[in-house]
């Protein structure tokens, strides 16, 4: 069992940066490929970006490549979001997740069906 928390969000003006955090409870925290999800009012829940477990691999959607990084440093349980350039179509509720052998499999990583444990989210709100 993983428990996942976010923290980091908030408001912000376009053109602006956040860091977003996820850190996870247990011990098992490196043995997990994570992501990173979004979801805005009235709209479904969208892929941003996965890290694989061990960092070596990373996958980002189209909408934020060049804008967005994803780290991960597992002697911390502690996964990150680095948001630059932020637009107002950023505007979302973020969830990281967690799951398992999601970079074994084509494109599995980017599938939110695939992720065992989510956290509750924390609110982006980018003005413009």
């Amino acid at each position: 069992q993983v428990q996942l928390v976010e923290s980091g969000g908030g408001l912000v003006q376009a053109g602006g940066s956040l860091r977003l955090s996820c850190t996870a409870s247990g011990r098992t925290f490196g043995s997990y490929d994570m992501a990173w999800f979004r979801q805005a009012p009235g709209k479904e829940r969208e892929f941003v970006t996965a890290i694989s477990w061990s960092g070596g691999s990373t996958y980002y959607a189209d909408s934020v490549k060049g804008r967005f990084t994803i780290s991960r440093v597992n002697a911390k349980n502690t996964m990150y979001l680095q948001m630059n350039s932020l637009k107002p179509e950023d505007t979302a509720a973020y969830s990281c997740a967690a799951g398992v052998a999601l970079f074994t499999r084509v494109s599995a990583y980017t599938r939110a069906s695939e992720y065992n444990f989510w956290g509750q989210g924390t609110q982006v709100t980018v003005s413009s």
